[in-house]
Order: structure tokens, then C-alpha cells, then sequence
């Protein structure tokens, strides 16, 4: 039997729970797992459910709107492994960590492709029979570079695309037909040292942390929503390399943690901000 994800989003009032419970009894659905969240300030309801059965999606979505808020947001999702794309430049740990998390099963995505500026990881991408495609940059201006790999994306039915160390920042005509569906990590403590360099600005400015965080591209640059993050401690005998080292270890597991929390539709965007369940 085909299991799904319901995603509600709406403003909070009494019954809520009540009435969306009593409309998936009514299609004959059954709730496996729920989640819901009041954020007060704003008044906002955030409700999430695991469940399996047959139904028409059109007849439930209207039943739940007629009876939910006016401004009640639903996202109905069959669970399946999602399609991606995964861009690169050179470094290749947080590539490799995902390359071999799909080798093994436990990547619930089927990666499509990887598209990467320069030629440097392409064995390691033939290694694991996956489509490599190297679009250079080099003589190219932004738009013209971009133009090219977004020609090469319309041919491909993708649901995310992983930014892998994509050292380009991306412009809005990029971000544009995919908002949402853009994940980044960046190599700091995300608000901190956003930019070129970040572990030489860490050291010259004697942090006793360093991080790496995963969120979402929008048009303002490293300020998209943040999905994971995580600090490892460090002290006055590191080096900027060894940060450096230390820092990739982290990129590693916060963008796993941040891809599974997403190809799971666990999470919410809101205000810049997500909830996660």
C-alpha cells in the first residue's frame, strides 16, 4: 500500500488536529506517525503526517481547505526516493560522502548527475557510474556559464539540486526556477564569515569554534534558510589547514543530515526560517 506524506501549514486555531484527523479517517487513511508545531508568535500552525491508503489527492486537498484557515498551504507527497543533481568544483569530500552513501542504499535519492566547472572529479564520479558533466567557466561571463548549465538541468527531471563545494555563487536568474530546491553547505557557522576564505577569517580572528552549515540558495547570498549546522571546538595549535581539515569532517555530516531531513519532507520554510520535524 502506497504511503504518503501530508505537509499543513495555516494559521493556528482551536480543532485543527481534530479536523484534519477526522478528514484522512474520512478518505480512508491511515495516520502512521504526526507532528505538529504552534509557533505562538506568529499565530502559525505546522502539522505533519506519515500515512498510507488509497485516495484521490484533488478530493482530499479540497475537503482540507474548505475546512482549514483561508490561508492553509497543503503538500502531498508519495514517498519515494527523490531525483537529484549534484554540483561540484574540485574538493571532493562532501561529493564522495554522498556518492557512497547512494552506493550503499541508505541515500534516499537517485542522483541523476553531477555537473561540476572543472574536470577534477570526474574519475571519482566514473567510479560509481554516475553521469559526469563538466561545463567550464573559464573565458565565460556568470550569465553566459549559467545559461549553459541551465540548458543542461531543462533536460534533466530533477526534484533537488546538492551544491557539493559549487565554489560559483549563483545569481537570482539561477535561483529563480529552482527556489526551494537549492541546497548548499558552507564551510562556517553560518552568520559568521560568510564568503571566500572562511576558515583564514576563523583563525586570524582566534575563533575557539568552527561549523558548517546547510540551507537553502536564495538570492541573498549564504542567507537562504538554515536546514542543519553543527561546531567542533578548536584552540590556539590549529592552524588555518587543520581548521580546515576539521571543518570538512563537519560539511560532511551536516549536509547529510540536512539532505535526509529534506528527501524526507521533514521540513518547513517560513519567514527565512525552517521547522523541522
Amino acid at each position: 500500500m502506497n504511503k504518503y506524506i501530508i505537509k499543513i501549514s495555516c494559521s493556528d486555531e482551536k480543532g485543527l488536529v481534530y479536523k484534519i484527523s477526522d478528514i484522512l479517517f474520512k478518505n480512508a487513511l491511515n495516520i502512521e506517525k504526526n507532528n505538529e508545531f504552534v509557533d505562538k508568535e506568529n499565530a502559525k500552525f505546522f502539522f505533519r503526517a506519515r500515512v498510507y491508503g488509497e485516495f484521490k489527492e484533488t478530493t482530499l486537498k479540497q475537503e482540507l481547505l474548505s475546512s482549514l484557515p483561508l490561508d492553509t498551504n497543503i503538500s502531498i507527497a508519495k514517498s519515494r526516493k527523490k531525483d537529484i543533481i549534484v554540483m561540484a568544483t574540485k574538493e571532493s569530500h562532501a561529493l564522495g560522502d554522498i556518492l557512497i552513501k547512494h552506493y550503499s542504499g541508505a541515500l534516499n535519492a537517485n542522483i541523476k548527475a553531477i555537473i561540476a566547472n572543472h574536470e577534477d572529479l570526474k574519475e571519482l564520479s566514473q567510479k560509481f557510474d554516475i553521469p559526469f558533466y563538466c561545463i567550464s567557466a573559464e573565458g565565460k561571463t556568470r550569465n553566459k556559464h549559467e545559461k549553459e548549465v541551465l540548458e543542461l538541468l531543462k533536460n534533466l527531471d530533477i526534484d533537488y539540486i546538492i551544491l557539493a563545494k559549487y565554489m560559483r555563487i549563483l545569481s537570482s536568474d539561477f535561483v529563480k526556477p529552482y527556489e526551494g530546491k537549492i541546497i548548499n553547505i558552507h564551510h562556517s557557522f553560518l552568520p559568521a564569515f560568510i564568503g571566500a576564505n572562511p576558515y583564514k577569517q576563523a583563525y586570524n580572528r582566534g575563533v575557539k569554534i568552527i561549523g558548517a552549515t546547510a540551507h537553502f540558495v536564495n538570492n541573498n547570498l549564504d542567507e537562504g534558510p538554515i536546514i542543519a549546522q553543527n561546531v567542533k571546538e578548536v584552540n590556539h595549535e590549529y592552524s588555518w589547514k587543520d581548521m580546515q581539515r576539521a571543518g570538512r569532517e563537519i560539511e560532511k555530516s551536516v549536509l547529510n543530515e540536512a539532505i535526509d531531513l529534506v528527501f524526507d519532507d521533514r521540513v518547513f520554510v517560513y519567514n527565512n526560517k525552517t521547522i523541522i520535524f
